[in-house]
């Protein structure tokens, strides 16, 4: 039985992934380190705006200070809105989908992108009310591979619905190995939908989906664990 939906953000209902790697990119070649497309999507997209920052420190033999990553942060989100202005960011089908499994059951958002961020999409897009709980980088100690983010969001859906929700109960819709990664270490069915990563990119989810149309709760009640 699917007592609740938790969607990934950026690769699953908005199409940020390449303007997250522009406005990193340019925040970046402002400190002469450079980041390629292969890099950032290899390496990098799994974390948060912070762990991108200490991750490329690390690998680069940068020091940055706390003060200093918190600076690049910022300035990256803002270099983000401005790329933002002027289009649409979701994914063909986002709307429909998170419209038709709020009809079904209680669904939340479970991301490593900064909440103003998400906000931002959901209210221009008119989806914000559909979603009951919203867990964002700030939400968590850790964020995603480790399994924090999800078992926030089910934490807070719980807590809104009134009865405790099973991890087995629930479905995540990921685009990324890391995602994957952190929603089954909490229990969760997994749906990979193949914006960003090809299937062979994308071990272990339980379900492959290549469009948001085919996220039906036929499809979702269906779903069975693989292991």
């Amino acid at each position: 039985m699917i007592r609740a939906v938790v969607f990934d953000f950026d690769g699953v209902i908005a199409n940020s992934e390449p303007l997250h790697f522009r406005a990193f990119g340019d925040v970046l070649a402002d400190e002469d380190v450079p980041l390629t497309e292969s890099d950032y999507y290899s390496r990098y997209l799994g974390y948060d705006d912070q762990g991108v920052f200490e991750a490329i420190a690390v690998d680069r033999a940068v020091v940055w200070s706390t003060r200093q990553i918190a600076d690049l942060v910022a300035r990256k989100a803002a270099r983000l809105l401005d790329l933002e202005r002027g289009g649409s960011l979701l994914f063909p089908g986002a709307v429909s989908a998170v419209r038709r499994l709020a009809a079904a059951c209680p669904l939340a958002i479970a991301s490593g992108a900064r909440r103003p961020e998400i906000v931002r999409v959901l209210d221009g897009a008119g989806l914000a009310a559909h979603f009951t709980a919203i867990v964002s980088c700030e939400d968590t100690a850790a964020g995603k591979p480790a399994p924090d983010p999800y078992r926030r969001a089910l934490e807070l859906l719980s807590r809104a619905t009134g009865a405790p929700i099973a991890p087995g109960d629930s479905v995540a819709v990921e685009d990324s190995r890391w995602g994957i990664e952190s929603a089954r270490a909490a229990g969760m069915l997994t749906v990979a939908v193949t914006h960003t990563y090809g299937a062979a990119d994308l071990p272990g989810a339980d379900a492959l989906v290549d469009h948001l149309d085919a996220l039906t709760w036929d499809f979702l009640v269906a779903l069975r664990r693989r292991d």
